[in-house]
């Protein structure tokens, strides 16, 4: 499974940047016919060069697969387009993520105990709304760094986690080799 999603993504960003079209074999078509949500990230040299994904499964996997590879290596608005002189430099990850689960709390004590580092966390506050893979807690590993981010990055101020709605989700990661 993992090295044909991973083939899959890699193939659907060369066809992108050759002007061509891919070409998906009947067996990933049947293997992967589930609808599933999943993130796509690039890194080169470990560091973050595109990373998008869908957290509600609206299509077959590897449609989701196909098109997440796509975005996030040339619409991730934090970057520019990828060139074709790094696709060979680039590593790819695919998170394919649980259904996610609201998350019930009753004050910001019980939310910072219910919350681990296996969990990818969606924040939602009226109109706004943000994520973080479980990955991310590598990078902020403390509870309330990871909250503020998280605020931060749907736009908010660093304390509105502390009313806001909150969800959660799993994700199964496969990712190339170093």
């Amino acid at each position: 499974m993992n090295k044909e999603l991973l083939k899959l993504a890699r193939d659907a960003i060369k066809c992108k940047l050759e002007n061509k079209d891919l070409v998906v074999s009947e067996n990933i078509k049947k293997k992967y016919a589930e609808h599933q949500a999943c993130f796509v990230s690039l890194s080169i040299n470990n560091k973050l060069r595109g990373c998008i994904g869908t957290l509600e499964a609206k299509k077959e996997l590897y449609k989701d697969v196909i098109d997440n590879s796509i975005h996030a290596a040339f619409s991730d608005p934090r970057f520019p387009p990828l060139k074709n002189s790094e696709l060979a430099n680039i590593k790819i990850e695919i998170s394919i993520l649980s259904i996610p689960r609201k998350l019930d709390w009753t004050d910001e004590k019980d939310l910072l105990k219910k919350i681990n580092k296996k969990m990818g966390i969606i924040l939602k506050k009226g109109f706004y709304s943000s994520t973080f893979l479980p990955q991310v807690w590598e990078q902020l590993p403390d509870k309330v760094d990871f909250l503020e981010n998280l605020s931060i990055k749907a736009g908010l101020s660093k304390d509105s986690w502390k009313d806001s709605e909150f969800w959660f989700y799993k994700v199964k990661s496969i990712k190339e080799a170093d």
